[in-house]
């Protein structure tokens, strides 16, 4: 018997994340693994009136890819990309794949070769998807029995978890949502006035400005489950360092123990307790890679511990995050690169959050400020 709750996160994903409209040119992609999920979103969809393209990623053709892929063939960007980056009005990505480890063994450089290939249908994709009335976006995750392992729980603890996370478990998951919307704002309002924050926390004193940046409400219309509110940074005032609480996976590769630091906006030093030279590969991707492109206040007090996903660890309630690499010009940012990385800090081990010298945030909440 179906899980219910894949047709309530269904028509949650449809009529709020996207708010799809008749007409609306949508593409779904998403893993096999996920096919209960895509097959309500495809159905809720079609009932809305959209036209949907779907395209559904097979187990292994990642890896292949890119082990036998020559020089030429990883260079080589494909005019579906093109189309993708351009033509649609609405785009769902569901992820949940096999083996969330499938690329660890691939060799860095040839990963940074498709990165540097991808960069300008990338950029327009991501140019496309910061104006909604463009692009409407969201990604979302299916519970699999991969990110399970990865967050070291049980297949049934894992759906709980991630459905308790998306406020499925509300009666109505939609007025949920709407509410967190209202008291982000709040937030964000407030944020809009600030020029100055300071982060400090444990082997980390980070100073940034944000004056004039406007910070965004992540209320479940991009990224589902949701709870955070970020801006992005003017590009060169980053001064100080920061330690990362918990490890980063990127393409499959785990980078543990990281810790940065910053001069006139640049990375300057870079260490890691695990994957080291894969950071530095990374930080090394193209000319905006080593400058931050954005910071963000985890909200989502739902999503209480760390699962290997960045769709939900950023979102940890009482953590802050930060991302190298391409910034949101919806915020006001104008760094440009390749990638954006998250790394989250706990904040709940008497962190604190200055603004223009004013404590507002102390131990992983606000204070004070709404």
């Amino acid at each position: 018997m179906a899980d219910p709750r894949i047709a309530k996160f269904a028509k949650l994903l449809v009529h709020y994340s996207l708010e799809l409209k008749k007409g609306d040119y949508m593409l779904l992609e998403s893993y096999d693994i996920a096919s209960e999920l895509v097959r309500e979103v495809f159905r809720e969809a079609i009932r809305a009136g959209a036209y949907v393209d779907t395209n559904i990623f097979l187990p292994g053709l990642s890896y292949i890819f890119y082990k036998e892929a020559t020089e030429e063939q990883l260079k080589f960007v494909s005019p579906y990309m093109k189309f993708k980056s351009e033509n649609y009005s609405a785009f769902l990505m569901i992820y949940g794949q096999h083996n969330l480890k499938e690329l660890t063994n691939i060799p860095a450089e040839r990963i940074k070769t498709l990165a540097q290939a991808t960069r300008e249908v990338n950029l327009r994709l991501m140019e496309r998807m910061s104006d909604r009335s463009d692009l409407k976006w969201c990604g979302a995750l299916y519970p699999s029995h991969s990110g399970a392992q990865e967050a070291e729980m049980s297949t049934e603890e894992y759906e709980d978890f991630v459905y308790t996370a998306c406020g499925l478990g509300n009666e109505d998951p939609v007025e949920y949502w709407k509410s967190v919307s209202a008291k982000q704002e709040k937030l964000c309002e407030y944020l809009n006035g600030v020029k100055k924050l300071r982060i400090v926390s444990k082997d980390t004193d980070l100073v940034m400005d944000v004056t004039g940046r406007k910070w965004i409400n992540c209320d479940g219309k991009e990224n589902m489950p949701d709870g955070e509110i970020f801006t992005s940074p003017h590009t060169k005032s980053v001064e100080g360092y920061i330690s990362y609480s918990y490890p980063v996976v990127a393409v499959g590769r785990e980078i543990n123990g990281i810790w940065l630091e910053f001069k006139d906006g640049k990375v300057v030093k870079a260490a890691a307790d695990k994957g080291e030279d894969f950071l530095h590969s990374l930080l090394d991707i193209d000319d905006g890679s080593r400058y931050l492109g954005e910071i963000g206040i985890g909200t989502n007090y739902n999503i209480k511990r760390f699962t290997r996903n960045i769709l939900f660890d950023e979102k940890i309630g009482g953590t802050i995050h930060t991302a190298i690499g391409n910034s949101f010009t919806e915020a006001g940012g104008d760094n440009q690169s390749g990638i954006h990385l998250d790394m989250v800090c706990d904040m709940q081990d008497h962190g604190k959050i200055y603004a223009d010298g004013k404590l507002i945030y102390r131990s992983g909440k606000f204070v004070d400020i709404i």
